[in-house]
């Protein structure tokens, strides 16, 4: 008997069908904000190169409110409202990139082909006028209930006629009635404060106006939306760009606004590879290490003082309410992208702070810049960063490695932005070393004159001056001091911190040990060489650990007092390298060390605390290199003090300009972006408690550090 197999039926194609109702998802839900989707028409405008839009609020006859947006773009033709704008999800933008010509070309900004779908949100009727150059003038009228109502998509269609009226120039007019929300004094503020930033509010780039006429106004009362003028001259600024590579490299300017005020302009920069040297001490190496994922881009950043005092500079410079100023800011503040000259991010109050400006700052309040502080504008391009794209709703960039890189670069620019701010909010020429904060309240120096004053004959009025003069360098001195203590009250808290640390290591330490010991012990016999392999890795790692115990021994014990023990300084550099060895190999940095063996009266962990500040300085600073070796170099040798060693340690990076060799030693005083200024402090410091100095010098490239220690007397 034969079998026979089943035939298969032929397989039946089933189109796609979309309701109507596709048409309020898309407009009304996928557009969460009535601002942003009256911002998406005014881009329309401005893809239309429209020179000038109108935002109008206003009344039909019957009395009813209507919301308007009319330009002198290009306006439409009649196959273009059926082909184009009557198709959904058009990729007629993307295939039509560049609108106008000459001067006047400008990049579109929209590419979904949904930005028209927002007027869906905003009111039940649309009506639009449209008139093409040379061409006639038409009328088109969508009910948005009756699309979605429809039983089905076919039945879905606008009304379109000629109109008979008058549209004498080219450009369009969209006219939403039935507005589903009534605005609020508060929105309307709102949709004019991200009307004013749909474009850059300082770009260089012109040639596209927004007018906007609140609701109750008439035409006579119609506002150019532009900028406040100090939002043109910040306090504080920097611009620049960043290559494809992702180095940034900027011009900073420090305007004072008061005359007594010195203004600055410096060059800074930064590149891929010391922003990745910070980064990859807490992110376990998961950024690229050759160059970003995102492309290059310009960038122009603008910060102020908003407290009190600077509201009060600002009203005073340029003649203007201090209630007025906050309010200015605000409505700009935070870092704004712009793509191709149009705003694509942010778009709504809740995603002013998208790069976390914020909560960064509550770590170190008072030195890093809040969002509210901040009116920025980067520039990219589409074609230079095609990763970085907007979300459906038009509110976010699409996350993503590029949007990971993009945002490092431009916290990198903030924190070189900072850097240079605190060098210009601080006085560092006023600063001085501990070692020498304290000499200048001694009475010494005042007994020795009123003495002199006596021997003279002088009475006693006389010393009532000297006396004064006393009282107040004491009183800036103390003030100093006061503000010294206040960096030294965080290493209080590290201390606390390093005292349950040492704790905790030693007791876990002490039990994982005696297991380790146990274990080979018994296993000895065996004669596995995997497990004896592991066992020896665990005894390393046990080692390891009770050095980092003893480098925080220092800052632990309460009780610590110096001179009981030694260390060889050679030995701790080696160990302090090895610390930052991966940094070390990553950067290709070439470390000499000299092989005698010098042993000095230092606690070993006080000596690496030296070591490491200095070490990961030039490393951080040595990443940025380009073009030749990069190389650290480490000499010890006898002092010219009677039982001392000099300890040097020189790199072949940027060096350190000769106006700031004492000023890098002061508290507060970084060049490192996101540094808080304390790691030579402390490093000089440590080495002040030994009797000796740490300074700098220039033999023509690169930093030198040089400091001395005593020589242990056995050693």
């Amino acid at each position: 008997m034969t079998v026979t197999a089943p035939v298969a039926a032929p397989a039946t194609k089933i189109p796609f069908r979309f309701h109507p109702r596709v048409f309020a998802a898309l407009g009304a839900d996928l557009v969460t904000s009535d601002v942003v989707a009256v911002m998406e028409l005014v881009k329309n405008s401005y893809d239309a190169g429209a020179s000038e839009v109108n935002v109008r609020f206003g009344k039909n006859p019957s009395g009813l409110d209507y919301l308007e947006v009319e330009d002198n773009g290009s306006g439409m033709t009649r196959e273009i409202i059926e082909n184009v704008w009557c198709l959904v999800a058009t990729p007629h933008k993307t295939e039509n990139r560049i609108v106008g010509r000459g001067t006047s070309a400008r990049r579109v900004s929209g590419e979904k082909g949904l930005g028209r779908l927002s007027a869906a949100r905003l009111g039940d009727e649309l009506r639009m006028l449209t008139r093409s150059r040379n061409g006639p003038c038409w009328d088109v009228t969508v009910l948005w209930p009756s699309l979605s109502e429809a039983v089905d998509l076919s039945e879905s269609a606008v009304h379109l006629s000629p109109y008979e009226g008058e549209f004498p120039r080219s450009g369009t007019r969209i006219r939403i009635h039935g507005l589903k929300q009534n605005w609020s004094e508060s929105q309307v503020a709102a949709l004019r404060s991200n009307l004013s930033r749909l474009v850059p509010p300082f770009s260089k780039v012109r040639g596209f106006s927004i007018f906007f006429t609140p609701p109750h106004a008439g035409d006579d009362e119609m506002l150019r939306v532009m900028p406040e003028e100090f939002l043109t001259k910040p306090k504080y600024g920097i611009t620049g760009s960043v290559t494809p590579d992702g180095d940034i490299a900027g011009l900073y300017r420090f305007t004072p606004f008061s005359e007594d005020g010195n203004p600055r302009e410096q060059a800074v920069s930064i590149s891929w590879a010391q922003l990745v040297n910070d980064a990859q001490r807490s992110d376990s190496g998961t950024i690229p290490r050759e160059s970003p994922r995102c492309g290059p881009f310009r960038f122009d950043l603008r910060a102020w003082d908003i407290g009190m005092e600077g509201r009060s500079e600002i009203a005073h410079r340029f003649e203007l309410k201090k209630s007025s100023i906050r309010a200015a800011i605000e409505a700009h503040q935070g870092v704004s992208v712009y793509r191709d000259g149009i705003l694509a991010l942010p778009k709504s109050v809740e995603a002013k702070d998208w790069l976390g400006l914020d909560l960064r700052r509550v770590s170190k309040v008072g030195t890093r810049l809040a969002t509210n502080q901040i009116v920025g504008l980067v520039e990219i391009s589409s074609s230079d960063n095609p990763g970085l794209r907007d979300t459906s709703d038009r509110e976010r960039l699409a996350s993503g490695p590029e949007l990971s890189d993009f945002r490092r670069l431009l916290v990198g620019i903030v924190r070189l932005m900072e850097t240079e701010r605190d060098l210009d909010r601080t006085d560092v020429g006023k600063e001085r070393r501990m070692v020498s904060l304290f000499k200048e309240l001694s009475a010494i120096p005042l007994v020795e004159k009123v003495q002199g004053l006596a021997r003279k004959g002088y009475k006693a009025e006389a010393a009532v001056s000297v006396v004064e003069r006393y009282a107040r360098r004491s009183e800036q001195a103390v003030g100093r001091i006061e503000r010294r203590f206040a960096y030294y009250s965080r290493l209080a808290t590290i201390g606390t911190i390093a005292e349950l640390l040492v704790h905790e290591i030693r007791n876990r330490t002490t039990a994982i040990g005696g297991f380790v010991s146990t274990m080979k012990k018994r296993l000895a016999l065996a004669r596995n060489v995997r497990v004896q392999t592991q066992c020896d890795r665990a005894d390393r790692a046990v080692d390891a650990l009770e050095s980092l115990a003893d480098r925080f021994a220092p800052l632990a014990s309460r009780a610590y007092k110096r001179g009981g023990r030694t260390a060889v300084v050679e030995e701790r550099i080696r160990e302090c390298l090895a610390l930052e060895d991966r940094v070390i190999k990553r950067h290709g940095v070439l470390c000499t060390v000299p092989q005698s063996t010098t042993v000095v009266a230092v606690d070993p962990g006080e000596l690496d605390t030296v070591l490491l500040n200095l070490i990961t300085n030039a490393t951080f600073w040595l990443s940025g290199v380009k073009g030749r070796p990069r190389a650290i170099t480490f000499a010890v040798r006898p002092s010219r003090g009677a039982g001392r060693v000099d300890v040097e340690i020189a790199d072949n990076g940027p060096g350190i300009a000769h106006d700031d060799f004492d000023k890098v030693f002061l508290p507060g005083v970084t060049k490192r972006p996101g540094g808080i200024g304390m790691g030579l402090t402390v490093a000089s410091e440590v080495v002040a408690a030994y009797d000796g100095r740490m300074l700098t010098t220039d033999r023509g490239s690169g930093a030198v550090f040089i400091f001395d220690l005593p020589v242990a007397k056995d050693g």
